[in-house]
């Protein structure tokens, strides 16, 4: 067994989400969210060699040689599947390996909270699944289109940097993509996307202008798109989105959200008490109400839309944290270090609730 697959073997072992690899450094794990040494020697320049020259796919060796970074999945034989960065740091190759399950998770498996199930019902529009980096997008993106998969028979075309879950067409036919090896570049993948007849658009991650362009295009044609965006709330997805472009364009794209984006959900990953990790959703659904306000660039008060929109299956990342505390599936410590509004939380364990959401929204 070669030194690379004893490395990863320990990792998937400890159940560590991510391998971290530098030159004459000891390789170090991220297990459950904390830094971890994983017990190996420090690898040398000969040994990272190897490694750089048996992971790095020929096709992207030009691309590494220029730019000094590369993108790809790597398939350890008898281990498991790993998503790869490779990077230079203080001029020697490091490495950063995300392990991504072979099985594609479930809602009940990943406790998501069970209103998001109805996402893969949704026939057309704008799903956006949010949070920091290593929250767990990927993992949501793929619990999705696996409901999809295992319910509906429709056209699943993914186009993603590099590909994460390996889907098995059940009732679905699915058909992934990977920029570099099946497609040139993102643009490239959305400009003939819509040829491909497709039902379900999964892109890896609304990055630019023409991702979010082709998205709503996607959406005002018929087409359910799912997509990852870097936001720190769901409130705050539509004005991430709306910073890409500039200032002239930004009403046009501010309406055509308000038309065609069904729902974004942004995640938060907290200790369980049961170990491991687990979810804390908020949940904004575009309702008539939210509607209304894209439409008169309200976007300020999205957050008091979702506290009161319960009735319509949202939720608040505070009413999350609640909703965890009293099933003890996390402690209160970890949810008043993770809320948005830790005040609020306390007052709300202590059964105090006040109808700020409402005040805001002049109901």
């Amino acid at each position: 067994m070669s030194l690379l697959k004893d490395m990863l073997a320990k990792a998937v072992e400890m159940h560590a989400s991510d391998i971290h690899l530098k030159t004459n450094h000891e390789p170090y794990y991220r297990v459950h969210g904390h830094l971890t040494e994983s017990g190996f020697d420090k690898i040398g320049p000969d040994q990272m060699a190897a490694i750089v020259s048996e992971l790095l796919p020929p096709y992207l060796q030009r691309t590494y040689e220029v730019e000094h970074e590369a993108d790809f999945s790597h398939q350890e034989e008898g281990v498991g599947r790993f998503r790869v960065n490779l990077y230079f740091s203080q001029g020697e190759h490091t490495f950063a390996m995300r392990h991504v399950n072979s099985s594609i998770p479930t809602f009940e498996q990943l406790k998501l909270p069970i209103q998001l199930k109805n996402l893969a019902s949704v026939q057309r529009g704008i799903v956006l699944v949010c949070g920091t980096t290593g929250s767990g997008k990927s993992t949501t993106l793929a619990a999705l289109i696996g409901e999809i998969n295992r319910t509906s028979r429709r056209r699943i075309i993914t186009v993603e940097d590099p590909i994460e879950y390996m889907f098995v067409d059940d009732q679905s036919v699915i058909s992934q993509r990977e920029v570099g090896l099946d497609t040139l570049s993102f643009q490239n993948a959305l400009k003939h996307m819509m040829r491909q007849d497709p039902d379900v658009i999964l892109i890896g991650e609304m990055r630019d202008r023409t991702s979010i362009r082709t998205a709503l295009l996607a959406a005002e044609t018929g087409h359910l798109v799912l997509s990852t965006l870097h936001a720190g709330s769901a409130s705050l997805a539509v004005p991430r989105m709306l910073d890409v472009f500039p200032a002239e364009e930004q009403d046009q794209i501010r309406l055509a959200l308000a038309g065609n984006m069904h729902a974004a959900i942004c995640q938060r990953l907290i200790p369980s008490t049961h170990g491991g990790v687990v979810p804390a959703v908020e949940i904004l659904i575009n309702t008539s109400t939210v509607k209304k306000l894209l439409e008169k660039n309200m976007v300020d008060v999205l957050g008091a839309a979702i506290e009161t929109g319960k009735e319509d299956g949202m939720q608040s990342f505070n009413q999350a944290m609640y909703n965890l505390i009293k099933t003890g599936l996390i402690t209160e410590k970890e949810g008043m270090k993770s809320a948005t509004n830790p005040e609020s939380l306390r007052m709300n364990l202590q059964g105090i609730f006040l109808d700020e959401g409402n005040r805001i929204l002049g109901v």
